[in-house]
């Protein structure tokens, strides 16, 4: 009898486990896919990324359910248009172990907003009252209207980003009402450049 009965529960068993890794993996992997890309049709603007056809009805399945998975209220084509940037200029991953200096202009807009994240998209947990945001009307222009902005840990004078140390980030950089959502020439737009100007800090 006692033979019989881990016999009886084995069968059970096998079945449990291989539905538990078939659903379980099936999950995962779609979430881990969802992370990863928002879409197909990404264009690539020197470090920066952008899926315009990302928040249009024409948005292919994957970036409909990448923006349905993050309960996202995307911009319309006439409203806005949302860059990403990931590495530098060089292509290097951006880290809070070194600082960059992001200079230049952004293409036409009536307002802009930058703000810095984790890699995953949470808020940098960089301590109280420190600036992970800048925007079009509070950021310091020289005489031409172009701007420098430095993204490090310690504070600096002028414009200043803070990130996480020793942490991987993101940039997202959002044009709002901007002819640039609506243009079919994007490639030919030109955006700040993020030059990495020194890495470890004491």
């Amino acid at each position: 009898m006692q033979k019989v009965l881990p016999g009886l529960f084995r069968l059970p068993f096998l079945v449990l486990l291989a539905l538990t890794v078939a659903f379980g993996g099936g999950i995962w992997s779609t979430l881990v896919a969802l992370d990863a890309t928002t879409g197909f049709g990404a264009i690539r603007l020197g470090a920066w990324e952008a899926f315009p056809q990302a928040q249009t009805a024409d948005a292919d399945p994957y970036a409909k359910a990448h923006r349905a998975n993050g309960g996202r209220l995307l911009y319309g084509s006439a409203e806005g248009l949302s860059f990403t940037a990931t590495v530098d200029q060089k292509g290097e991953r951006l880290s809070g172990r070194c600082t960059y200096l992001i200079s230049g202009q952004t293409p036409v807009a009536r307002l802009w907003t930058l703000f810095a994240s984790r890699a995953n998209g949470e808020a940098p947990a960089t301590g109280q009252d420190l600036p992970v945001a800048l925007n079009s009307r509070t950021v310091l222009r020289d005489g031409n209207g172009a701007f420098v902005i430095t993204i490090a840990p310690q504070a600096a004078p002028g414009n200043w980003l803070a990130v996480p140390p020793d942490e991987p980030f993101r940039l997202t950089l959002t044009l709002l009402d901007t002819p640039t959502a609506g243009s079919s020439g994007l490639i030919d737009l030109a955006m700040p450049r993020i030059d990495r100007i020194g890495c470890g800090h004491a």
